[in-house]
């Protein structure tokens, strides 16, 4: 049986986008582009069908469904 899952490094992308508020600030923490993290985002985003963070000049913030989902991706983070 095949699982239909989201990449896991969209994931990661966008948890640490969420949580910082900047795709900046989570490319430095991933060690990647903030161009990757804006792609993996958006991925994401055309996966589940909806848009998760709002995007403002130089920040991003979680919209209700992006903290919802941050919350889970987080909590599925903490038990690995």
């Amino acid at each position: 049986m095949k699982l239909n899952l989201p990449p896991l490094n969209a994931l990661r992308a966008f948890e640490a986008s969420a949580r910082l508020n900047s795709m900046r600030r989570a490319a430095h923490e991933l060690n990647v582009t903030p161009s990757a993290v804006s792609q993996q985002v958006q991925n994401l985003e055309q996966w589940i069908g909806f848009p998760l963070l709002e995007r403002r000049a130089r920040q991003v913030q979680a919209n209700v469904e992006g903290r919802a989902y941050l919350a889970a991706v987080s909590a599925a983070f903490d038990q690995i």
